[in-house]
Formats: structure tokens, sequence, C-alpha cells
């Protein structure tokens, strides 16, 4: 019953919504054939931008969005939910049909309907109004906050053609927010190169040394007390936002899950770019793939973490084919956007000698991730020990921790290795045999002898 009252008020939402839009547009139409420049806005965009504000809800910010917005807003969803709005409106006031260019539009590949473009925003806004035509741009700038906070924006056009020219693009977030009024997150795919990393350990889980552990709480202090930063006369002058760091050390050592904890710890969705796969897969369009990702981190405040950051960051040569000149450009794109991404962005390396040394200098902290000592083992080893299973008295997790090097996600593989084979034998117990071939298991891994 709650579910069906739900879906009446959607229903009447939107219903409204389109009726008070279509009466607007007509009332814009007539405006046009009655030869009147300036369009102004009615008592019916008013009842819309009263609907949209009553629906949508910005997050700790007190966002109002404007008449002209709302109409924007509209305009943008229209294709979403009825596909021949546009035509029957301009069929209505052109029955002979023929072109009508004032009005904007462009064709899609898929959609088989008119798809609304800056200039259709222009024509219901300002008509034929130069002044006012011109305002509609402000709309549209990196500027204004429908930009900033990834909400829609003009698809870029061909050199030479007018701006306003452009589709309008309402993010695919946005469009479930306002449509399905639920919050979607973004899927990983050709546009969208990162996924959401997330843990259920505990900062207690991680065995970090000492230096490291040091520096890890330094990034933390950054995010407890940057904002602060900006509220100093002198500091937020000479202070650029955002923190840079790098992570550096062999596989398994925990800069992944350091930075999943530290999402957690203060409540942001961190991403993970593997930098190799974007590379190889998409050598030239880097910039067109990560500005997606970006654009969506900087309204969101997320933790960006680029992984394998020498595929793209390592010590380069002269150019000497087309591959290295776009490798080159793509990393000018990416050291200026990582410069001015005013969050927490990590980058991760195995080896730190394979990173450009002009590239090193511009992080804030650069933290090694070593192979952890015979202590530190120790403490992997107890800590990854399986609840449901009791050690056997053969079990010396000491003689394994001095015994063997290992890191602690091979470890923890070991152990899971481990307890598959007590449970496969019907034991309620493991036993340092298992455990030494699941250690055996890692070393073939690495092509290591045990």
């Amino acid at each position: 019953m709650q579910q069906h009252r739900i879906m009446i008020k959607e229903y009447s939402f939107f219903k409204t919504a389109f009726e008070d839009f279509e009466e607007l547009l007509s009332q814009q139409f007539q405006n046009y054939f009655t030869k009147k420049s300036r369009f102004f806005l009615s008592e019916t965009s008013r009842k819309i931008a009263d609907l949209f504000n009553d629906r949508i809800k910005f997050p700790k910010a007190e966002i109002r969005f404007s008449q002209q917005e709302c109409v924007i807003l509209l305009l943008a969803l229209v294709p979403h939910i009825q596909p021949n709005f546009f035509e029957s409106i301009i069929q209505e006031h052109l029955p002979s049909g023929g072109d009508f260019p004032e009005f904007g539009g462009v064709k899609a590949t898929n959609h088989r309907s008119m798809l609304p473009t800056g200039e259709t925003a222009q024509f219901i806004l300002a008509g034929t109004d130069i002044e006012e035509r011109l305002k509609v741009h402000d709309y549209f700038s990196n500027e204004h906050f429908f930009y900033k906070q990834n909400i829609l924006w003009l698809e870029p056009v061909k050199e030479g053609e007018p701006v306003m020219s452009g589709r309008i693009i309402m993010a695919q977030e946005w469009v479930d927010r306002i449509l399905l009024n639920k919050e979607t997150a973004p899927r990983f795919g050709l546009d969208f190169p990162a996924k959401k990393i997330i843990t259920e350990m505990k900062p207690e889980d991680a065995v970090l040394n000492e230096q490291t552990a040091q520096q890890v709480n330094d990034i933390a202090v950054w995010l407890t007390h940057h904002n602060q930063l900006f509220k100093d006369e002198n500091l937020k002058r000479k202070v650029k936002p955002g923190y840079r760091v790098l992570f550096h050390g062999p596989s398994g050592t925990g800069k992944t899950l350091t930075a999943a904890l530290l999402g957690k710890q203060f409540e942001k969705d961190v991403y993970r770019i593997d930098l190799s796969q974007v590379v190889s897969k998409y050598i030239g369009e880097t910039e067109k793939n990560l500005e997606s990702v970006f654009r969506r981190a900087e309204s969101k405040n997320w933790i960006l973490f680029f992984d394998e950051a020498d595929a793209l960051f390592g010590k380069r040569t002269n150019v000497q084919s087309s591959h290295d000149k776009y490798a080159n450009q793509e990393v000018s794109y990416l050291l200026q956007r990582i410069e001015d991404y005013p969050g927490l962005l990590i980058l991760a390396s195995n080896f730190k000698s394979n990173l450009d040394d002009a590239f090193i200098r511009r992080f804030h902290s650069i933290i090694h991730f070593p192979m952890p000592n015979t202590e530190e083992r120790l403490v992997l080893w107890q800590k990854s020990m399986p609840s449901s299973l009791l050690p056997d008295a053969s079990v010396d997790l000491q003689l394994l921790a001095k015994k063997y090097e290992m890191s602690g996600a091979s470890i923890l593989n070991a152990v899971q290795a481990a307890t598959l084979q007590a449970y496969e034998k019907g034991r309620d117990s493991l036993h340092q045999d298992d455990l030494i071939d699941g250690v055996r298991k890692e070393y073939l891994k690495e092509e290591k002898s045990i």
C-alpha cells in the first residue's frame, strides 16, 4: 500500500510538471508567432520551479533552483519520459510541417525523436531577444553549479559550430535521482573507468610499520582539518586545495586497503582507477575517459586512488612514435587535473624508481609500504586466523613468520587455502601442514621454492 501511494505521488508530480511545461512552450510559441522579441516567464514557470524545488534537495547545501534552471532541468528530462513531446507541440503550431531551426534540437543515434540543445533553452527562455539569449549561456558555463555539481552540461560540438547547438546532457545519476527518486552509483565502463573500493576490515586489521602508520595518520589529519586552512587569511591565498600522496611498495603490502580504510573512517567513497588498463586499452583517449571521473569526483568529494601509476608517469624518453606523443599529452592532462583536484588523491606504484622525478616532486607526501618484518608477519598471521577453527597443537605461527617472507595479502591467501583444506578434510582445527601447503601455493605464484 505504501509503495502504491509512492507510485501515485510520482505519477502526479510528472503529470503536473509536463502539463505545466507544455503550457509554457505553447505560450512561447504564441509569443514567437505574434512577433514578441522577448519572452517573459509566466506563472506557469514559477509552478514548475516550485515542483522541482520540493522534489530535489541538495545534501548539506541551501540551493534552490531558479525558474530558468528548473525549465532547463525539465527540458533535459523530457526525452527520458515522453520521446515525442517536442514534435507534438511543434506540429500543433506548424500543422503544415517544415523545419523550425529557431527551436534548436538534434537527432540522436538510437533515440528517434528530437533531443533539446542549448538553442532550445534559448528559444524557451529568451525568444529572439539577443541580450536575454546571451544570458542563457551562463547556465551552461563551467562556473554554474549545473557544471560544478555534475548535473548537466552541453555536449561539445565540432570546431566552428555554435556552442549552444550542443545537446543538453543530464548526468545519469541526476536522471535517476529526479525520475526514480533514488541515488545510483556510477557503472564501470568505457566512459567511467573507475571502480568503487570498499572493505569490511577495521583500522586495527591493517598492520603497518611505525613510519608508514605515522605518515598515513598525516593524511587523516589533513582530512580532518584542511577546511580550516582556507579560513586563514594568509594561507588561503597561498595554499592550493587538495592533497596528493604517493603510495609505493610491493603488491599486497596494504596500499589499496589503506585507501579503503581512510574512506571508511571519513565516510567518503573511494574510487580506484587502474592506469595500466586505461592507457593500454584507450591510448589517445585517456583524457576523455578520465574527465568523467574527475568531474563526478569533484562534485562528490571522493577519494581517488590511481593504481599502477608508472603506466602513465614512468620515466620517458624522447617522442619516438604516435604512441609516445599521445602518452605525453595524457601525462600533461593528468598532471594538471591532479594538481587541480580539491580532495584527497592517491597514486600507487610498486616501484618508486620507475616514476619520473619531476612528477614525484608534486606530491605532498610519499609513503613507503615495505614488506613486513618478522614481528609484523607474526601479527598478520595472528589476525588472519579463522574464528571458526581452533589451531591444532602443531601450529607454530612464530615459525611461519620467521621462516617465510610474505606480504599481508599472501599470508591471508595462505590461511584461506589452509582453512578450505581443513573443511575438505572434515577437521575442526587448523593444522600446520595445511598452513605450510598454503604458503607453498603462494610461493608458486611468484615462482619461488619453499
